[in-house]
């Protein structure tokens, strides 16, 4: 059985190490995972290529909108978030298309909050930093989480209008603002999909602001080169700082789940991950 990441730039991806710790877990000695430099106009052409002995496909950029044009069916969740980053094999050859993103978020921050939203005092208010691809998986964990209004912190304003309106179908309070005012009231938790690019000059605001993030959570969806910037910077100034470490080991034990229909060994994978990265 075989199975992979597909993705450019994708040379980074931990996955294989995630689902090869997985299978080897689960004794999974028949299956295989690799990795694969593909671009949104390849992908077509590269899933119609592939053979019965492929199982199962993790996407990342720039794939998770083009995934829509190779699945045969989208789950409810992808169709949602606007992005598929898992494939899987059908019975008749064809595939379904998933989002692990929103669980994996979803898990990560109930994880580190100890279900936050049942704690004393909690307001049920976030800040979401950024209105990019993953902002829409990020918007739907909180939604699962029960938070009842976000601030969308973004530059480009079209595109957090299309994140409030996702919230706003979900019955949760949300309006945009300009980036520099995030750390304005964040509220009980942050969660940053930004690139690293924008990490520095998003975290140095908090100096000039001289905010205290105490009682704060921030996740930042990044996990490479840990801490960012951004991280560094809120940590500094009190917040309780969460990687994007535990979001990708909780979407890929998700995906092989649905790729094996085996229960993943979470902590194993989480552990490697760990040791990979120092952490």
């Amino acid at each position: 059985m075989r199975a992979a990441v597909l993705g450019s730039p994708v040379a980074h991806s931990l996955s294989p190490l995630l689902h090869t710790t997985a299978y080897a877990a689960l004794g999974l000695t028949d299956w295989t995972y690799t990795r694969r430099e593909v671009t949104a106009d390849e992908l077509a052409g590269v899933v119609a290529g592939l053979d019965e002995s492929w199982r199962g496909l993790s996407l990342t950029m720039p794939l998770k909108e083009a995934a829509f044009d190779v699945a045969a069916t989208v789950s409810d969740v992808a169709r949602d978030a606007g992005a598929v980053n898992t494939l899987v094999r059908r019975t008749d050859g064809g595939w379904d298309g998933h989002n692990t993103d929103v669980a994996g978020l979803a898990g990560a921050l109930d994880a580190a909050l100890d279900a936050a939203l049942a704690v004393d005092g909690h307001d049920d208010r976030a800040t979401l930093l950024g209105s990019g691809a993953t902002s829409r998986s990020a918007a739907l964990a909180l939604v699962d989480l029960g938070v009842r209004e976000v601030r969308v912190a973004a530059r480009n304003t079209e595109a957090a209008a299309a994140v409030v309106a996702l919230f706003e179908s979900h019955g949760v309070a949300a309006g945009h603002v300009p980036l520099e005012h995030w750390v304005r009231e964040p509220g009980r938790l942050v969660v940053s999909t930004l690139p690293p690019s924008a990490s520095t000059a998003v975290g140095a605001l908090l100096e000039h602001d001289r905010t205290d993030l105490g009682g704060v959570t921030l996740l930042d969806v990044v996990y490479a080169e840990w801490p960012t910037p951004l991280a560094r910077a809120a940590q500094a100034h009190g917040a309780d700082v969460v990687s994007g470490l535990e979001m990708l080991v909780r979407q890929a034990a998700l995906q092989v789940e649905l790729f094996t229909g085996r229960a993943a060994p979470l902590e194993a994978m989480a552990e490697a991950a760990r040791r990979e990265v120092g952490a």
